[in-house]
């Protein structure tokens, strides 16, 4: 372990961008101002201090009086703390002394409870085979296309949507990762990045959809809804067989235009099902608060599909005509 002399001064800048840097030091993962999940990967490396060569380089959270630190000039490291805001330091030392600080400012969401034997397929926005189509539901035209970038990103590899519309049109992105008939729980997790093209969307669509042991396909649809201001869960209001598809307005305020831009936004999306697909759901997260939803609604359609289990996210345009860019990443399904 080391200190910090007294005679030594801390030097440290906050960067709004990608990365935060000093004298040399450059923490590259978290990034300031963000929410992370508890462990984060803190990353960084410095390539000199005061003019001196790096020999060791350290971290530490909220309190700098005892930093953990490691030879060399780098580090990639899972750091543990609890919810709530916090300040992670980095500290690059010299050989004769010099001493070299950034910081950084992360947010620790709350931890969604699931179960240990939970199946978790991750990373669906770097599957091939996505597909986007124009909403014929909607009220006019869309199209879009998607790709997969390096930044922003969350995790690694961001899948970036771009979506042109007419008359507030809707294009809706889908990708199958599997099936599986009998699981009656799941999670729908991942992490959103909003810029200033956000002014240009109306709702932002987050849907399962599973076909059940008897060949009914359950939808679990769920959306941040512009409109009202609220986030809505899908019902079908007839039968399986002569369906009536519904969207409900919870009691759970939401307005994608209110999230915020140039960050990464958490939703992680809670709900279940009966044997006759009957959906409960259960509660909606944003950047780590939980907001209950306590819903049950019929939501089984006989459609005729195979097996499969696929997730759908859809964008829906806002005005006459317009387009939006929207990055998602580290998407993950959770089932129980």
């Amino acid at each position: 372990m080391k200190t910090l002399s007294k005679s030594v001064a801390a030097v440290c800048l906050f960067a709004t961008g990608a990365v935060t840097a000093f004298a040399g030091v450059t923490i590259s993962s978290p990034q300031n101002r963000s929410q992370v999940s508890s462990p984060f990967t803190l990353a960084a490396s410095a390539n000199n201090c005061s003019s001196q060569r790096v020999t060791s380089i350290g971290y530490a959270v909220d309190s700098m009086s005892d930093p953990t630190t490691v030879s060399g000039s780098s580090l990639s490291v899972q750091v543990s703390a609890s919810a709530g805001a916090h300040t992670v330091y980095v500290v690059a030392y010299g050989p004769k002394r010099a001493t070299c600080v950034a910081q950084v400012a992360v947010t620790v969401a709350a931890a969604l409870n699931i179960p240990a034997n939970a199946i978790s397929v991750s990373g669906l926005q770097t599957l091939s085979n996505w597909i986007g189509v124009d909403d014929a539901a909607g009220s006019g035209t869309a199209q879009g296309t998607m790709s997969l970038v390096g930044s922003p990103s969350y995790g690694g590899q961001a899948l970036e949507f771009q979506t042109q519309f007419t008359n507030s049109g809707d294009e809706r992105y889908s990708v199958v990762f599997g099936d599986d008939p009998n699981t009656m729980n799941f999670v729908w997790d991942g992490w959103l990045y909003l810029n200033r093209s956000v002014g240009e969307v109306a709702n932002l669509e987050m849907d399962m959809n599973q076909v059940m042991a008897n060949g009914q396909t359950v939808i679990y649809g769920f959306q941040c809804d512009g409109y009202s201001g609220t986030w809505d869960y899908s019902m079908n209001a007839g039968t399986p067989q002569s369906p009536d598809s519904r969207w409900v307005h919870a009691n759970a305020p939401c307005n994608v235009q209110n999230w915020g831009t140039q960050k990464w936004h958490h939703v992680q999306i809670v709900y279940s099902r009966d044997a006759s697909g009957n959906v409960t759901y259960q509660s909606v997260w944003l950047d780590g608060t939980e907001t209950p939803v306590n819903a049950t609604v019929s939501s089984a359609y006989a459609l005729g599909w195979g097996p499969v289990l696929l997730t759908n996210f859809e964008i829906d345009g806002k005005g006459s005509s317009g387009s939006s860019t929207v990055y998602l990443d580290d998407l993950t399904v959770y089932r129980w």
